[in-house]
């Protein structure tokens, strides 16, 4: 199946804006960060077409999968 996956803020450093991904099918959202070398625990916001989900969530064909990491600050 084809996923959209785009990433936000240094997310994108050496890796992409945004890109197409061929994956198997009940492919989780975890899988697809791990798998970018993205450590779980910088990731704040996960999004599959434009709603929150989460680690476990499986993804559909045509889905876009949005990573923002955590925002920091004071």
């Amino acid at each position: 199946m084809q996923v959209k996956v785009k990433l936000f803020a240094y997310f994108r450093d050496n890796r992409f804006r945004e890109e197409i991904k061929d994956l198997p099918v009940n492919t989780q959202v975890g899988e697809v960060v791990d798998g970018l070398g993205i450590d779980r625990e910088e990731v704040g916001v996960l999004m599959i077409n434009s709603r929150h989900c989460t680690f476990e969530t499986e993804l559909r064909e045509a889905d876009i999968l949005a990573i923002f990491p955590v925002v920091g600050g004071g």
